[in-house]
């Protein structure tokens, strides 16, 4: 494994490109609604990062068709963006994207409701999101990377729920996935340690039922989860500073 130490230069670079990626989830908030087909959001999103002088990672990655992934209740991850698939009433949408402004990289995704969500619905967000919290307060200059995943999965746990163990978080930057991985599910301790300069994303998905996921065999993609119960997530990327950490991906919109 080795973890790139990311020079001031490529720090600021990656700061800007992960503005971006935040800036177009603030943009496409009044978009989410009741009736749009995820299609039309991913877009709207395509236009706002060009416009903005950079472009999506995920067109093409892999075979990657759209600029987002957008995830529906029991959807996980990567879901892909269709003219089929319309927002309903009661939703729980993530919506994740990943923006390369002048060769860097931005990762963040958060969840959108849609209408009158459910309260089980609205408890599973509000634990991912503070799962996620719980998660960066671990980073600092020599605390190990499994200090993270100890903290998203105890809180996590505690509160009912599975955390997903097939995805995990990734370094980020000069790259889509870098080294280390950043697993949501981890013994304290465990793992190598963080040093100034280190950029990586954290991204816990917490499900109600049992963590484990399904990939949908007809587009090798949308993640589901096996049981058909609601997961949820939310994204940050993250650098580690001499004295602790700075979330890169805040909206400055």
């Amino acid at each position: 494994m080795s973890i790139i130490i990311k020079t001031e230069e490529q720090i600021e670079g990656i700061r800007q490109s992960s503005r971006l990626a935040a800036n177009v989830l603030k943009y496409i908030e009044p978009f989410v609604k009741e009736g749009v087909t995820t299609a039309h959001l991913d877009d709207l999103m395509n236009s706002y990062i060009i416009k903005n002088g950079a472009i999506s990672a995920t067109i093409g990655y892999q075979g990657y068709p759209k600029a987002s992934c957008i995830s529906i209740n029991e959807v996980v991850c990567h879901g892909i963006p269709s003219e089929k698939v319309i927002l309903q009433n009661g939703d729980i949408v993530n919506i994740d994207v990943t923006t390369i402004l002048n060769g860097y990289f931005g990762d963040t995704s958060k969840m959108f409701t849609i209408g009158e969500v459910s309260e089980e619905a609205i408890a599973l967000i509000e634990t991912t999101k503070h799962s996620l919290d719980l998660g960066i307060q671990q980073v600092k200059p020599g605390a190990n990377f499994g200090d993270i995943g100890y903290a998203i999965a105890r809180y996590a746990q505690s509160k009912g729920y599975s955390v997903v163990y097939e995805f995990c978080g990734h370094g980020v930057g000069i790259q889509f996935h870098e080294d280390p991985q950043i697993e949501h599910i981890a013994r304290k301790g465990s793992g190598a340690k963080m040093k100034a300069g280190m950029i990586f994303t954290i991204e816990p998905m917490i499900n109600i039922g049992k963590p484990r996921v399904t990939i949908d065999r007809n587009d090798g993609w949308t993640a589901k989860t096996i049981d058909g119960e609601l997961s949820a997530q939310f994204e940050h990327t993250i650098l580690v500073t001499e004295t602790g950490f700075e979330i890169l991906t805040i909206p400055t919109i």
